[in-house]
């Protein structure tokens, strides 16, 4: 059964044709297929035989101390996912997920920790918004939880186009940001469409041989063909791109690697974004000492960075935690 999510509009194809944005528009706003209350009942019966009309189900609920909020929602094929709720003084920021899973395996993330299950839907992606979106405001989106967006990049595309819609949610494309983990030929394709999304890299080593170490991804791309990517997407969106660099101690976080990191990354407007890394594997560690250094060197280097705010780790805030311990639970 079709996922009424994943269309546009036009792509109902109801008759007459305005009932395509009727329809549309109400379920943007959250509402179930029976609380339309300008379509006929003949309609909603139609519908609800045709497509599936459901968001999906909050499984659990975790809120922070800070106000993070995270959720732990279940489709109609039973595959889990997380998105996260963030409150922050500029507005409302949802992370979502853009697969069921992942299939990267970088080794300090929760994410990949069980492989992959499938890919979200445009709509799956799209209806972690919607949902959210009912319970508190929703202003900006991240592509940061499970799943690498850019493995799913079709879907991806399209859920930017669904989520952008007049009608519907109406979130600036310049209020989504999209990670990717270094899929150099669909970093150069999304620069191409010149769509306006943030383009957020996650590079965590400033050369191959430590890349290689905690990424499998830097088997198949090399730093050097990232970076050339990188300053592509710059040339043709003029839009500066942000590298995130999570800091794992004893592995990436020397004051050399700081240094390196600042003379690879020069030429092109770019800022870094440091992380602590989540702790969910005892292979490694954060030092919020050697952090600081490491900030300070980039900075003295002449390189923009600032330290990301850790959020919602009294809650297992970080992408993936919450589904494997659910699912760990229930082996």
């Amino acid at each position: 059964m079709k996922y009424i999510y994943d269309l546009m509009p036009e792509e109902l194809n109801l008759n007459p044709g305005y009932r395509n944005q009727q329809v549309w528009n109400a379920l943007q706003d959250g509402k179930t297929i029976d609380e339309i209350t300008n379509i006929p009942n003949s309609l909603k019966n139609e519908l609800k035989l045709e497509y599936d009309c459901n968001l999906p189900r909050i499984v659990n609920e975790l809120q922070s101390k800070d106000g993070t909020r995270k959720f732990l929602l279940e489709f109609a094929d039973r595959s889990l996912i997380e998105c996260v709720l963030l409150q922050q003084d500029y507005g409302n920021t949802i992370c979502v997920s853009t697969q069921v899973g992942c299939r990267m395996g970088c080794k300090f993330c929760a994410s990949g920790a069980d492989g992959i299950v499938r890919d979200l839907t445009c709509g799956e992606i799209l209806a972690q918004v919607i949902l959210v979106n009912k319970i508190q405001h929703v202003t900006n989106i991240v592509l940061m939880g499970s799943g690498e967006p850019f493995d799913n990049y079709d879907n991806v595309v399209k859920f930017f186009r669904l989520v952008n819609s007049a009608g519907g949610l109406n979130i600036s494309m310049r209020n989504i940001s999209v990670s990717t983990c270094g899929i150099v030929p669909k970093i150069k394709d999304f620069a191409d469409l010149q769509i306006g999304v943030n383009l957020c890299v996650s590079l965590h080593a400033p050369n191959d041989t430590v890349r290689r170490r905690i990424m499998p991804i830097a088997n198949r791309y090399s730093v050097s063909q990232i970076l050339d990517a990188a300053r592509y997407f710059f040339d043709k969106t003029h839009r500066r791109v942000i590298f995130e660099y999570s800091l794992i101690a004893g592995i990436n976080d020397k004051i050399e690697h700081a240094k390196e990191l600042s003379k690879l990354i020069k030429g092109f407007p770019n800022h870094v974004n440091l992380i602590l890394v989540n702790t969910f594997n005892n292979e490694f560690r954060q030092d919020k000492s050697s952090a600081m250094v490491f900030m300070d060197t980039l900075i003295k280097n002449g390189t923009s960075c600032t330290m990301r705010r850790s959020r919602g780790g009294d809650i297992d805030g970080a992408c993936g935690q919450l589904r494997l311990r659910s699912m760990h639970t229930h082996d």
